[in-house]
């Protein structure tokens, strides 16, 4: 009979930010803290008119939202336990050392408003926690790594499982994290809902 085995895994973690955080983390404070910082945050807004971003994102104007917010410090707490233990799955030697979040930031996206296809370079494990997720929202589109490389291959007929399809949507709920290898090509597609869609994003890396 023939053998045919699954090599170099892609690896999504899906799991309740509060199944390991220490200190729980109020979905209601977290989701009213979000709109509060995108209300202060002039830079922020700023940045988001002259770049033709839809909605807002404090990634380019607020590098310490665990420091300035202390609901944030105990987000990033908890994610720390969700990415060593990830980080363990993967099989990673960290040689002693821990990966370091290296940016944490808020996301808010209107009706209408997308997240371009892209990576997270210069970092190791990336993720999102969600906070708002209405009805119609968009899921999380990620892509197969080796699709630049498959040259002639045929298209995956729509029936076939979830692992050998190029693009997998995953449609998380309110309270989850979800963390992949920062190298993993990903985007968020057009926000159909007439709410907005709220998410804090983050980056970890290995000094």
């Amino acid at each position: 009979m023939p053998e045919i085995a699954s090599l170099f895994v892609t690896r999504l973690y899906r799991a309740r930010l509060n199944d390991l955080a220490k200190k729980k983390i109020d979905a209601d404070e977290l989701y009213a803290t979000c709109y509060s910082v995108a209300e202060d945050d002039e830079a922020g807004q700023e940045w988001c008119e002259e770049n033709d971003y839809p909605g807002y994102t404090s990634y380019a104007s607020l590098d310490d939202l665990p420091w300035r917010m202390p609901i944030f410090g105990d987000v990033q707490k908890a994610l720390d336990k969700h990415v060593a233990a990830f980080c363990e799955a993967l099989g990673f030697d960290l040689q002693g050392k821990k990966l370091k979040c290296n940016a944490l930031w808020i996301n808010i996206l209107p009706e209408g408003g997308t997240h371009a296809s892209h990576i997270h370079p210069h970092s190791v494990i990336s993720g999102t926690t969600y906070v708002s997720m209405p009805e119609g929202t968009s899921a999380l589109k990620l892509e197969d790594p080796r699709l630049p490389m498959m040259m002639t291959a045929p298209l995956v007929g729509k029936d076939a499982p979830q692992e050998f399809q190029r693009f997998v949507y995953v449609k998380p709920e309110v309270g989850e994290v979800l963390l992949w290898e920062s190298w993993l090509r990903h985007e968020v597609p057009m926000n159909m809902a007439e709410e907005e869609r709220i998410s804090v994003s983050f980056n970890y890396g290995w000094d």
